[in-house]
């Protein structure tokens, strides 16, 4: 029950933002708060939960029933551009990219009282 978007091209600081505000919640509860969140990433990690799901409920798991176990965001590769300074200098432009893993867990929800 996992899936992985690899070469996102947003550094994982940014990510990281984003995937801290769903670990450890519900896939529905995820989805609604990632659908509100003004991050560009929101978009791109609800479709990668999204498809872990996917993979679950082909497993046989419960969609009801499961729960972001862990998601981790690794550093990717570094496209390295250069910008033209002042008095004939380059300084350098690192475009950072994430690697991003999701693994789901099916828990038994609690019944409310």
């Amino acid at each position: 029950m996992k899936a992985s978007l690899t070469n996102y091209r947003q550094s994982p600081r940014k990510v990281r933002l984003v995937t801290e505000a769903v670990k450890g919640k519900y896939v529905s509860d995820a989805d609604v708060v990632l659908s509100y969140m003004p991050k560009r990433a929101a978009e791109a990690i609800q479709k990668l939960i999204k498809s872990a799901a996917s993979n679950a409920v082909n497993l046989g798991a419960s969609l009801e029933n499961l729960v972001i176990k862990n998601i981790e965001v690794n550093k990717g590769f570094v496209i390295k551009r250069s910008m033209p300074r002042a008095m004939g200098v380059a300084k350098p432009i690192n475009k950072r990219t994430s690697h991003v893993d999701v693994v789901l867990a099916e828990v038994a929800k609690n019944p409310k009282k």
